[in-house]
């Protein structure tokens, strides 16, 4: 990996696109800590002071690098665009002009980005909105007096969450021109950006909290943690193809021997998000409808059995979500009738299995068996936080926990994809060098 990041340097078209993708960071970073307009930043920071429980925001503001609970321009990250662009994705197995277009190529797939972002900006608004009206009834911060807008008006909230759209709208700007200008997937390098800049203060809190053995316990077991992640998530299994030999016009073509890889970890991330939200709803449900000054009985159930994480009930049924949706989200997204009709068209097939219906039922049986391992993989790394926190003695918040859940698997992924990029282009340019 080093030596990737060595000679990436010192290859000049790769040297600017790394600079490029850095300065993007340094705007982006200044731009999280920047309080949005009407937010009276002394006093977010006295409410961030005094409340320690912030668990149905935890997932918000991992995405936002803790820009929400700091308010800041950025304050609604990047989870509108990702919220978005699984929608879209959904609907193309829904909606059959979504599926058309899939099918188009680069055209069609252009129009769905756009819809993406049409569908960004309207989530946007609805976050902003949300974010504000919790701040400003004192539901963000609990258990806080000052005021976090100290004009409360429509036109300075309306203000507020203008900016904080926008802000999203930056976001989203600003990963396209990683993508294209820089290196790796802009929008997984700016949510892998937010998860590291949390991690020195969630590492300074287990310190202060348990002292110097129980850190360095952690540490070295959460390097395993991350070994672990990076043997599974490269894990796959490989489906043998051969291609038939066949003439087009006076060339042949075929013959050749591939295989179709099906990683163990199909789903990435995906079905862990969409538990945790899951999970966190009716919460954030009842914040926003119910009396702040009062709880009533259902949402004192919500919280002690669903919001907290560390409930054998929250742990359980996350556990159990999780493998649900895990099978739910590859099923939808790794059609197996397409793949064996992509594979019949071309003249290709598996060695034993005949084409057409034989494969497609062959694919989804080594698909059923390795989502379950890799359903369960993702089920343990998510609940591992929860026995961490037992350890470490922290309270409150633990999807921040740099060396579990969602946070150890983004980051990890994100660091593979970008290092792989990198050694595509470093192998392009060593060959183009080669032939001349």
């Amino acid at each position: 990996m080093l030596s990737a990041f060595r000679s990436a340097l010192a290859t000049p078209d790769l040297r600017k696109k790394i600079l490029f993708t850095l300065m993007i960071v340094a705007v982006y970073r200044i731009g999280a800590v920047t309080p949005a307009p009407g937010v009276s930043y002394p006093n977010v920071q006295a409410c961030q002071a005094q409340v320690e429980d912030q668990n149905i925001f935890s997932l918000l503001n991992l995405f936002s690098g803790g820009a929400l609970l700091q308010l800041s321009v950025f304050a609604t990250g990047i989870m509108p665009y990702i919220t978005a662009s699984i929608i879209v994705q959904l609907l193309t197995v829904v909606i059959p002009r979504f599926e058309e277009l899939k099918k188009e190529g680069q055209a069609g797939q252009g129009k769905l980005t756009q819809y993406t972002r049409y569908l960004t900006i309207a989530l946007a608004v609805l976050q902003a909105t949300g974010v504000v009206a919790l701040a400003d009834r004192g539901q963000l911060f609990r258990a806080c007096d000052q005021p976090v807008f100290p004009d409360d008006s429509v036109y300075s909230l309306a203000l507020t969450v203008l900016t904080m759209t926008a802000g999203t709208a930056v976001m989203m700007w600003f990963g396209e021109l990683i993508t294209e200008r820089g290196v790796g997937n802009g929008m997984s390098l700016l949510i892998f950006l937010n998860i590291a800049a949390r991690i020195p203060e969630e590492g300074a809190n287990i310190l202060n909290n348990a002292g110097g053995l129980t850190f360095f316990f952690v540490c070295v077991l959460g390097l395993a943690i991350i070994a672990s992640v990076i043997f599974v998530e490269q894990g796959q299994r490989r489906i043998p193809v051969q291609y038939a030999k066949r003439m087009v016009g006076r060339r042949m073509y075929g013959g050749t021997s591939t295989y179709l890889p099906i990683k163990v970890n199909q789903a990435g991330v995906i079905p862990v998000i969409f538990a945790s939200s899951l999970l966190y709803l009716p919460d954030l449900l009842g914040q926003l409808i119910g009396d702040q000054n009062e709880v009533s009985w259902w949402q004192q159930f919500l919280q002690t059995y669903l919001t907290d994480q560390s409930s054998w009930v929250h742990i359980l049924l996350y556990f159990s979500m999780i493998i649900f949706f895990t099978y739910f989200y590859i099923t939808i997204t790794f059609n197996v009738d397409d793949r064996a009709e992509e594979m019949k068209k071309f003249g290709g097939f598996i060695p034993g299995i005949r084409p057409g219906r034989p494969t497609a039922e062959y694919l989804g049986f080594v698909l059923n068996r390795i989502t379950l391992p890799g359903s369960i993989y993702l089920g343990i790394v998510a609940i591992l936080p929860n026995f961490f926190l037992s350890v470490t003695g922290s309270e409150g918040n633990n999807q921040n926990f740099p060396f579990g859940g969602t946070a150890v698997l983004i980051m990890v992924g994100v660091a593979l994809h970008t290092v792989k990029q990198i050694e595509s282009q470093l192998m392009q340019r060593n060959y183009e060098g080669f032939l001349r």
